[in-house]
């Protein structure tokens, strides 16, 4: 196939300063929770972007000077020249598909804790550092010296970056973690010198480390800057008319104009809460402003909206960070004419956790993201298997679909046995939650793809017990029957079931997504701490109800912290008149309603209440397995070389964690058993 004309656009060159890109798909920094301790798995990760036809492909922030840091978080480092072969390593696995190497450049001040270097943190204006974690250190007023010093450190670092082979350098002022910003926003510069008070003065840093980086590098580089497009806080901050006005005070300053939403939650907002192209109002008018490229992003997923953006003169360049993590072959299934093949980003954010969580990101959509180089897992090319050999896959929901899928593509005869008369498990009722849509994507896109390979055959509707398994006489079985919701509060808080009694409506988000709707004085009672709780809230609000969300947390879903919406939910349930209760467990229910129970003091009280839903935790769907396990003699009668369970039905998580499970045990049958050896490699410090 060959790409469709409507999309050309998309393909033309692009000058940005003294370099081109050969198209107009710009991978955007994004962070991935490798950094400095999973150097080489970033850059596997960065070459395989490229390899899929990105035009542009960015680092993660990389911290300019070692007195600021951000430690917990793992980014890149370019401290001094020990930083340099890893970073050197990474542009170079991006020039061997003739992308341009961009390189984000970070001074965190107000936003680095120093928690690993112990330096006095140091921003625009003295106040407490702010984190995530709230710590309790203050960064102190830089001087004229610091300012000084500043600006030499961006200067080598350019020039580090440069020789590098890096042919892009962003300095970095955006989502408020950068001191480019710090300096622009009312909010965190409290100066009254010549670099506060008016918007030329915040913006006096911008232009003289723009000016200098420039003239470090010479024609060599791009220098671009990254910028909030608006950000307040309480009255204060950096606002889009103040975008508008410093780009146009310096509209021919940087080689590019790198455009980002606000702060960092609204800017990779989910899908549940930004649509595709959310800040578009935002960048709006912006192209009069300058005659320099403009890059923006949006969770960009349709090629035609892409092309909408160039041929408008609303962008120059698509930025993408979550659709290229998703889907690191956009770019190369847009010019082949394979867009049906596009893995699209369904904005769960889960790759936002592993940053937040110090780990390895994960991406619901493509598991090979981070394992590209651990487990030499390209999201494009598998082994093919030797053998042509059977394999039947009991339950078609992500982790089955996945399986199904790669299996397919190694060349295995494949039977697909789903109990319902539609595929996707989980994800075939939960994109019928409010805000959940997009997440149908898991099941859609595997669909497609398994209905394109003559190897694999599905069937709906069959419900398979022990003896079918066996008389089925595949080579391989996979028991894939995800989980269900229990429905006697054990979780986090109860470890044994809660005591329930009388005659009361007790519900799980089975039951809710399965038609259900309680109605009249409803508590929902959240031990699970993800998005369930707060989404079934949102759709039992009604003229008929009146529901109290009840969490032994400080905060109503609290794990979604770590996929920036954790406030949203806030506002959106507070806003929809739900009863928020924190802090408080359900201790026992009765006929009259809950008796809740401080987590601290253990001090009890009673909501009424006429139903209860159950959002606690959820229990493997594992009989079919269980009763394999019990007729071992009959699985080797029958001549099964292997059997194992996966996904929910083994342990239940996000859905996340079961496309992987899929994914991995695709990849996995048949090959060579490894013992006691690790499954993905990793790098280790040597002592010196």
């Amino acid at each position: 196939m060959s790409r469709d004309k409507r999309y050309d656009s998309l393909f033309e060159p692009l000058a940005i300063g003294p370099v081109t890109t050969k198209n107009r798909f710009y991978q955007v920094p994004h962070c991935n929770g490798g950094g400095y301790r999973d150097p080489s798995a970033v850059a596997e990760m960065r070459r395989v972007k490229a390899e899929g036809g990105w035009g542009v492909v960015f680092t993660e922030q990389v911290e300019l000077h070692h007195t600021s840091e951000i430690t917990p978080y793992i980014e890149l480092r370019i401290w001094d020249d020990d930083d340099m072969p890893a970073l050197s390593k990474m542009a170079d696995s991006i020039h061997e598909y003739d992308a341009l190497a961009g390189i984000e450049l970070t001074y965190s001040g107000v936003n680095g804790p120093n928690l690993y270097t112990r330096e006095v943190p140091m921003s625009a204006s003295a106040m407490p550092v702010r984190t995530f974690f709230k710590d309790p250190v203050h960064a102190r007023q830089m001087d004229k010296k610091d300012i000084k010093n500043l600006r030499r450190w961006h200067r080598n670092g350019c020039i580090r970056a440069r020789d590098a082979g890096y042919d892009l350098i962003c300095l970095y002022g955006a989502h408020g973690f950068g001191v480019i910003q710090h300096f622009l926003s009312t909010a965190t510069n409290h100066r009254t010198d010549e670099y506060g008070g008016s918007l030329e003065n915040r913006s006096r840093l911008m232009a003289e480390l723009l000016s200098e980086c420039k003239d470090a590098v010479g024609d060599t580089c791009a220098i671009t800057v990254r910028l909030s497009l608006d950000e307040m806080v309480n009255g204060l901050g950096f606002s889009n008319s103040e975008v508008r006005d410093v780009i146009g005070m310096h509209s021919e300053l940087p080689d590019l104009w790198d455009l980002a939403h606000g702060a960092w939650e609204d800017c990779s907002g989910p899908s549940r809460f930004k649509e595709e192209d959310a800040q578009h109002s935002l960048v709006d008018g912006i192209r009069d402003l300058t005659s320099k490229p403009i890059v923006g992003v949006g969770r960009f997923t349709s090629p035609d909206l892409m092309v909408k953006q160039i041929r408008s003169g609303h962008l120059d360049l698509i930025g993408c960070a979550r659709p290229s993590i998703a889907e690191p072959f956009l770019p190369n299934k847009i010019d082949s004419g394979n867009v049906e093949d596009i893995r699209e980003c369904i904005g769960c954010n889960i790759c936002i956790t592993g940053d937040m969580t110090m780990s390895i990101s994960r991406c619901t959509q493509n598991p090979s993201f981070m394992e590209e180089w651990r487990r030499g897992w390209h999201p494009e090319k598998y082994t093919k298997t030797k053998d042509t050999q059977s394999v039947l896959i009991v339950g078609a929901g992500p982790a089955g679909l996945e399986a199904a899928r790669v299996l397919g593509e190694r060349g295995y005869q494949v039977v697909l046995a789903e109990a319902s008369d539609e595929l996707g498990g989980r994800v075939s009722k939960e994109r019928h939650l409010p805000g959940l849509s997009a997440w149908g994507r898991v099941a859609d896109y595997r669909t497609y793809q398994l209905s394109q390979m003559s190897n694999v055959e599905i069937y709906k509707k069959s419900k398979l017990d022990v003896e079918q398994v066996l008389e089925f006489g595949a080579d391989h079985v996979a028991i894939a029957t995800g989980s269900v919701w229990r429905k006697d509060g054990v979780a986090r808080h109860h470890l044994f079931p809660m005591e329930i009694s009388g005659d009361i409506g007790i519900f799980t988000p089975d039951d809710i997504m399965s038609g259900h709707r309680p109605t009249g004085e409803i508590v929902i009672y959240d031990d699970d701490h993800y998005y369930m709780a707060g989404v079934i809230a949102e759709l039992l609000c009604n003229s008929d109800t009146h529901v109290t969300l009840v969490t032994p947390s400080p905060f109503v879903s609290e794990w979604t912290i770590n996929t920036l919406e954790q406030a949203t939910i806030h506002q959106k349930l507070a806003g929809l008149g739900v009863n928020l209760v924190l802090n408080r467990s359900v201790e026992r229910i009765d006929s009259n309603g809950v008796t809740t129970a401080c987590t601290y003091t253990g001090t009890e009280a009673s909501i009424s209440a006429d139903n209860v839903v159950l959002v606690t935790t959820q229990a493997p769907q594992d009989g079919l397995w269980k009763a394999l396990q019990g007729v071992e003699n009959q699985v080797q009668e029958r001549a099964i070389q292997s059997m194992q369970v996966i996904g929910d039905a083994l342990s239940p998580a996000p859905i996340a964690w079961a496309t992987f499970a899929g994914h991995r045990y695709g990849r996995e049958l048949g090959q060579a058993d490894i013992g006691d050896a690790l499954p993905f490699k990793r790098e280790v410090v040597k002592p010196t």
